[in-house]
């Protein structure tokens, strides 16, 4: 991106659209509640370096495929309220989304914190929503890719696969962004440009998998719930895990834990009882949240340090070197 001599532009303004065949559309929604647009995007972002998603002054530009195509969206506050500009041929899908992208069907009405560290962190933390992008494919594209292997590892494979395979996202000039790929693109991707892009011989038949169906698997979104996940659980290498990972952003889903990650049971365990615990311990805990499993989670992770390491970090692989 060129940087711009200083005074030419308010902080944080949107900077002006190329020419487009049609003109971005505008929505301003303001919410009953805090909404925190930080804490909102943090679970859309695959690292610092993430193509499809980057923050410049204080707006969020998020570059995402709707049913419609693909589409831009830039969001900002202003007083409390939530500003959206949206290009591309999903423009109007990505600004009717705005509230449930921003939490407004995200019900905490029931939560009760039974824990101290929780009660704090939701005192804390009021403006901490989930949210609902309304769409199965991208975030189930970039957790399978989260399977079995680092952050590292799966940021970087996003990264290629934005990069090489997904297009350039709709929108102003001087705003660099990647669509990542959809099913389509990703079902004509050769072994050796897999390899290229650092990802293995099972996330890469998941994938495939994946694509297949895709078109079927948004009707995960309208089912919501167990029912939702066990939809996705019917593609063979979509597990408890992913399924959980994509329900918690597709669908604001409350009570989808991510059983089976690397962290996620030590890093609860640590919080409540200064101890590490395995999955089972870790549902145990947060048995008393039925229903808000993943709220209470949300809670725990933003505030609770990590367990203390007792082993050797992994390293990360480079498949590209195979």
């Amino acid at each position: 991106m060129s940087r711009e001599p200083a005074g030419t532009r308010p902080r944080g303004a949107l900077p002006p659209h190329s020419a487009h065949p049609a003109a971005p559309l505008t929505r301003s929604w303001t919410p009953n509640r805090p909404v925190d647009l930080a804490a909102l995007f943090g679970p859309l972002r695959r690292g610092s370096g993430d193509p499809c998603l980057r923050t410049l002054g204080d707006a969020y530009w998020w570059a995402t495929n709707t049913d419609e195509g693909p589409g831009t969206l830039a969001l900002r506050q202003r007083r409390g309220t939530v500003l959206a500009t949206a290009w591309g041929p999903g423009a109007a899908q990505l600004v009717e989304g705005l509230p449930a992208l921003c939490g407004a069907g995200d019900d905490d009405g029931g939560f009760v914190a039974h824990h101290p560290v929780v009660a704090l962190a939701r005192r804390t933390l009021p403006g901490l929503r989930l949210c609902a992008t309304g769409r199965v494919w991208d975030v189930l594209l970039a957790a399978v890719l989260e399977q079995k292997v680092t952050s590292t590892e799966a940021w970087r494979s996003w990264r290629e696969l934005a990069r090489r395979f997904g297009g350039r996202a709709p929108g102003p000039d001087g705003v660099d962004l990647r669509v990542p790929p959809g099913p389509a693109r990703l079902r004509s991707i050769t072994d050796w440009q897999w390899h290229q892009c650092g990802v293995d011989g099972a996330r890469r038949r998941t994938l495939l998998a994946v694509a297949g169906v895709a078109s079927r698997l948004e009707r995960a979104v309208a089912l919501g719930g167990e029912e939702g996940r066990a939809l996705l659980r019917m593609v063979p290498g979509v597990g408890e895990w992913t399924a959980a990972e994509v329900a918690q952003r597709a669908w604001g889903d409350p009570d989808a834990v991510s059983v089976g990650d690397y962290h996620l049971s030590h890093t609860v365990g640590w919080a409540l009882l200064g101890r590490r615990v395995d999955d089972e311990g870790m549902l145990a805990l947060l048995a008393p949240y039925a229903g808000q499993r993943h709220r209470a989670v949300r809670y725990l992770t933003a505030v609770a340090s990590r367990a203390p390491r007792r082993g050797p970090r992994l390293s990360p692989r480079d498949y590209r070197a195979c």
